[in-house]
């Protein structure tokens, strides 16, 4: 196995984050022991009915529990209210403490990363201040809390010139993303965090209906188009319970998200990885198309994707049942880097590696022959045990600094030299080969 400078630093899953949502009530009268009235409208005409001083003292409750655990409770709860008293009529002219415990009663607690966290991808932070001589970063991590609904949320760090890996302390408060209004049920929606809030405190929940049961594993990048600019994207997988599709997000800032649902025959399938860059004028990206392989596609419109050439597929026992790309194309000197993952027995998940040519990346000039990562003794266990897993590296200098996923439990932090990745690969003494198999 090639070395690998591995940090001591691990994430696991933290019950401690929590959001407040909107907790939804039946409003149908046949579910409710009223008959003519709703349990909303129940509930609320009876909190209506007590006097301030009741009022109060039951805010102090909610103050006391809850107050010292969110950002700007009072606020979230004020507008909980306006929604229900927008879905339910009435409730007027009430004092804005009788409006807050109406809020707080239709909204609850949600542990996002009770479960997990796993999966992450890096990107350099659009913000470098205070990082000296090393880079800052921004990660994405997959969590996951009740009801296995998977989520994004981020952490910042910085990555220094050893190699080691520094992160922020967790923010003390996360905050859920929301859109501004009624959210469309399916299409393009755009999510803000808070202004205010740090980077990572801000949260992306599912709000379209193809997003329902989670946005999993983002796989973000920092695209700079022909004029130089950049901004940051990354496609994800959003899961219904039952279907999952390949979504893209867009943001400029990490504070307002656009959430775009692919089209074309590559959207059914997970994993697509845009190159960070246009490749002889259009649009590029790795990904599969028959579950087992790894394709390159082009297109005239990033939000399109339909077939393209494959340029890899299983050969070495551990990647002999399938194997993927691990998140968007990597532009070194000799070409374009593609971590990928292989599925061997006993559904072990590795971390390889492929080299691409810089001008035409369906020509493959080396491959691992043996795993880069695989799940030891020490590093299997887990929610699904014997997965080693990444969504995406990033190049800093000499280094590839690699965030990945162990056993879908937890986050772990790799860097290795590049002229010892392009060893691990046999360049350039590798053959070049090229596997186009698109008949």
């Amino acid at each position: 196995m090639t070395e690998m400078l591995i940090s001591p630093i691990t994430l696991h899953a933290n019950p401690e984050r929590v959001v407040i949502l909107p907790f939804t009530i039946s409003i149908s009268p046949r579910d409710s022991a009223m008959g003519a009235g709703s349990r909303v409208s129940r509930i609320c005409d009876a909190i209506a009915a007590m006097s301030l001083e009741q009022v109060r003292n039951e805010l102090e409750v909610v103050n006391r529990d809850f107050t010292s655990r969110h950002w700007q409770a009072r606020g979230i709860f004020l507008e909980r209210f306006r929604q229900i008293k927008a879905m339910n009529g009435g409730l007027d002219a009430l004092d804005e403490d009788h409006m807050a415990l109406i809020g707080a009663y239709f909204c609850h607690e949600y542990s996002y990363s009770a479960a997990a966290v796993m999966n992450p991808s890096v990107v350099y932070h659009p913000d470098q201040s205070g990082a000296g001589e090393g880079v800052n970063f921004i990660m994405s991590t997959r969590t996951v809390g009740e009801g296995h609904i998977s989520t994004v949320s981020f952490r910042e760090g910085t990555f220094h010139p050893d190699g080691t890996v520094e992160l922020k302390p967790e923010a003390d408060f996360a905050v859920a993303a929301k859109p501004l209004g009624n959210a469309p049920l399916d299409g393009v929606v755009t999510v803000h965090g808070h202004q205010a809030c740090p980077i990572s405190e801000t949260v992306l929940f599912p709000v379209t209906r193809s997003q329902s049961n989670g946005l999993e594993d983002l796989r973000m990048l920092k695209f700079t188009d022909e004029s130089g600019s950049a901004s940051y994207m990354g496609t994800y997988t959003a899961y219904n319970g039952k279907e999952t599709a390949c979504e893209c997000l867009e943001t400029s800032d990490f504070r307002s998200f656009k959430l775009t649902p692919f089209r074309g025959a590559a959207s059914g399938h997970k994993g697509l990885g845009i190159f960070p860059r246009k490749i002889n004028g259009r649009w590029a990206a790795v990904g599969r198309l028959d579950h087992e392989s790894i394709f390159y596609l082009e297109s005239d419109d990033k939000y399109t994707w339909n077939y393209g050439d494959r340029i890899l597929g299983p050969e070495a026992p551990w990647e002999l049942i399938q194997m993927g790309n691990c998140g968007s194309p990597i532009e070194l000197e000799e070409g374009w880097l593609v971590l990928t993952h292989g599925v061997g027995p006993v559904r072990r998940y590795s971390l390889g590696a492929a080299l691409l040519d810089k001008d035409d990346p369906r020509i493959v000039l080396a491959r691992s022959t043996e795993p880069l990562l695989s799940p030891s003794e020490d590093n299997r266990e887990g929610y699904v045990p014997n997965v080693i897993y990444t969504c995406g590296a990033m190049r800093i200098g000499d280094w590839i600094f690699m965030p990945y996923g162990v056993a879908d439990s937890s986050i772990h932090f790799a860097s290795i030299k590049i002229k010892d990745l392009l060893a691990h690969l046999g360049y350039p003494a590798a053959s070049v080969s090229q596997e186009n198999a698109a008949e």
